[in-house]
Parts: structure tokens; C-alpha cells; sequence
């Protein structure tokens, strides 16, 4: 681990980043908004999960690839959007929120699954961690690798408390609106907007 100082300033710099609105966080409070609070928080579990294979791959130098062979970031890259976009365009097809109510709501174990997809198919966050973690790294204090390792789990720590405050907040903000049918349908059709919106962002996004 870095010494004292500069642990303060990985904690501290990644607070600010998680406080930050991101995709992560707007697929948190989207689903949070749509499906309620036990939804929100296997999302944000999931994406914490999602975050862990990205902290490996940098540990283990496989995030490299991703910005050694633009292919492979392509493919990556699009194959997470068309799943954001497939959620999307799913949330807004589905029955109406009258009729959605006499339906099983999905289960947690797969809103916890679609949260890992969605996290591990975007490569920006193998990216993101392979330019930020290594910063950090102090060699005179042993393995690279388990600095890395332990600086991602503080990180995704931080993250997944930050998510989990948003499940909370949006479910609670949102459960007032769905005591209308009216407003949980449109409440519905924006979260499947969203969804598509963040895909065609992430197939748009190139490199930047």
C-alpha cells in the first residue's frame, strides 16, 4: 500500500470521482426509480461485482489489451451498448404499469446479473482503472499487483456505498410516484430511454 499521505489522496480524490454522476450511478438510480429499492440495490451490488473483474484485469496486466488492440475495445465497447440498448428497448416495449403489476417483478439474483454485464461489457472502466490505480502504486512496498488489488477494492468500496445511497434515495423518491399508474408508466418508459440513451453513448464514445 502507498504510504499515509498518499492513501489520503486516493481516498479522498476517489470520493470525489464516485460522487460524480456517471453511467454506474444513473443505471443505479434509473433502476432504483422503476423497480424499487431491492432492484436498485442489486444493481449497485452488481456493478460493484462488475468492478472487481475490472480491478483484476489491471492487476493482472489483461486491461491492457483493451488499449493495446483498438479491436478488441471496439468489440467490447459495442457489445456492451447493444446490451444497455436491449434493456432499454425491453423496458419500454413491456406491458403497461397496470398490467406489470400482476406480474413476479424480476428476480433480484438477475437485476444483480444485468448489473455485472452492463459494468464488466464497458471498457472505459478497465480504461478508467489502468490510467488511475497504478498512480498509486508504490514499488518499494511490494507487489504492484496486490497494491492495485487493494487499492480497487477501497475504490469499489467507496463506489458501492455511493450507489447504495442512491438506490435508497431514488426508491424512496420514486415510490411516491408510483402510487400513480399514470406516473409509474411514464416513470417506466424514461427508464427504458435511458437505458438506450447510455447505450448509443457508449457506442458513440470511441476512445474520449
Amino acid at each position: 500500500m502507498p504510504d499515509r499521505d498518499a492513501l489520503l489522496l486516493f481516498l479522498a480524490t476517489g470520493l470525489a470521482l464516485n460522487l460524480t454522476p456517471g453511467p454506474d450511478m444513473l443505471y443505479v438510480a434509473a433502476r432504483s426509480a422503476s423497480e424499487g429499492r431491492g432492484a436498485g440495490v442489486a444493481s449497485a451490488l452488481g456493478i460493484a461485482a462488475g468492478t472487481l473483474v475490472h480491478i483484476a484485469l489491471v492487476a493482472f496486466g489483461l486491461a491492457a489489451l483493451l488499449a493495446a488492440v483498438p479491436v478488441a475495445y471496439t468489440i467490447v465497447r459495442l457489445a456492451g451498448a447493444a446490451y444497455l440498448v436491449y434493456l432499454g428497448v425491453r423496458a419500454l416495449w413491456r406491458p403497461s404499469a397496470l398490467a406489470e403489476r400482476a406480474l413476479a417483478p424480476a428476480s433480484r439474483w438477475a437485476v444483480f446479473r444485468q448489473g455485472v454485464v452492463t459494468n464488466v461489457l464497458n471498457p472505459k472502466v478497465a480504461l478508467f482503472f489502468l490510467a488511475f490505480l497504478p498512480q498509486f502504486v508504490d514499488p518499494a512496498r511490494g507487489s504492484a499487483a496486490l497494491q492495485v488489488l487493494a487499492l480497487g477494492l477501497l475504490f469499489d468500496t467507496s463506489g458501492t456505498i455511493v450507489n447504495l445511497a442512491v438506490a435508497l434515495g431514488a426508491s424512496g423518491a420514486a415510490g411516491r410516484l408510483r402510487r400513480s399508474a399514470r406516473a409509474a408508466q411514464l416513470l417506466e418508459r424514461a427508464t427504458g430511454a435511458l437505458f438506450v440513451a447510455l447505450g448509443v453513448r457508449l457506442a458513440l464514445a470511441g476512445r474520449r
